[in-house]
C-alpha cells in the first residue's frame, strides 16, 4: 500500500503541444491579401510609363517634321498648281509660268549663237495630268508606289504643277528625250556650264536620294515668287 502511495504522490508532467509560428506562410497570406492592390500599382505604373514613351515618340516625330517643314510624300515635296491666269504658252502645246517665259526663251537663243539647238519638251502639267501620268505607270511598268515616284511625281507633288519646271532636250539628239544619255548631249553640256546666268537650276541631281537622276529637268528660280514656291527644296 505504501509503494502504491508514492507512486500516486509522483508529479508526472502533462504533455503540452506546442505550435511554431511559420513565418512564410504569414508572409504569403499578406501577399495574397495585398497582391491585387500590388497588381493594379504595377498596372499603373507600366501603363503611365508607356505613354510617357509613346508620347516622347509623337513629340520627337512631330519635332522632326515642323524642322524639316516639307511634308514629304515618297522623297516629293508638296507643290500648288499655278493658277492658268499666270501661264503663258511658249510652244503650242507647252505653257510655263509667265515670270520665267523672257528668261526661258532668251536662253534657247543664245544656246542657238553657240551652235546648240535646245528643245522644249514639257512644261506646266495640271494636277489632273500628272495623276494620270503616275497612276498609269502602275498598270505600265508594274511598279509599287515608292519605285514609281523615282521618276513620276505623286500627283500634287510635282515641280511641273507650279509652272517653273522646264524639261529640255537636244534638238540633234532626240533620242535621248527624258534619258540619262541626254547627260552626253552638247545641249547638256551648255546646260551646265550656262543655265544659272538666266535663273536656271538642276532640279535632280545624281546624289538625289530619292528620285532618278534627270539630266533633261530643270526649274527657274529667278523670281520672288519662284525662289519661294522652291524654298523648302533649297532647305534640303
Amino acid at each position: 500500500m505504501e509503494q502504491n502511495k508514492d507512486i500516486n504522490q509522483i508529479d508526472i508532467p502533462l504533455a503540452k503541444r506546442t505550435y511554431l509560428k511559420n513565418h512564410n506562410s504569414i508572409l504569403l497570406k499578406k501577399l495574397l491579401i495585398f497582391s491585387p492592390f500590388i497588381f493594379l500599382l504595377f498596372s499603373l505604373f507600366s501603363l503611365s510609363f508607356i505613354r510617357k514613351l509613346e508620347l516622347d515618340q509623337f513629340i520627337n516625330l512631330d519635332f522632326q517634321t515642323k524642322r524639316k517643314g516639307d511634308h514629304r510624300i515618297l522623297g516629293h515635296l508638296p507643290y500648288k498648281e499655278t493658277p492658268m491666269e499666270k501661264l503663258v504658252f511658249i510652244e503650242t502645246n507647252i505653257k510655263v509660268h509667265v515670270d520665267m517665259r523672257d528668261s526661258l526663251l532668251k536662253m534657247r537663243e543664245e544656246a542657238k549663237k553657240d551652235g546648240i539647238y535646245l528643245v522644249f519638251l514639257s512644261g506646266y502639267r495640271s494636277i489632273n495630268l500628272q495623276n494620270e501620268i503616275f497612276y498609269s505607270l502602275k498598270s505600265l511598268r508594274n511598279q509599287e508606289a515608292a519605285e514609281r515616284a523615282r521618276v513620276s511625281a505623286p500627283p500634287g507633288y510635282s515641280e511641273h504643277s507650279t509652272g517653273f519646271a522646264i524639261d529640255i532636250g537636244d534638238a540633234t539628239q532626240r533620242g535621248t528625250d527624258f534619258e540619262t544619255e541626254f547627260e552626253n548631249t552638247e545641249a547638256f553640256k551648255w546646260l551646265e556650264k550656262n543655265a544659272a546666268k538666266f535663273h536656271f537650276k538642276l532640279s535632280f541631281k545624281k546624289n538625289n536620294k530619292y528620285i532618278d537622276y534627270e539630266p533633261w529637268h530643270w526649274r527657274y528660280e529667278g523670281s520672288i515668287e519662284a525662289l519661294k514656291v522652291f524654298e523648302g527644296s533649297n532647305r534640303k
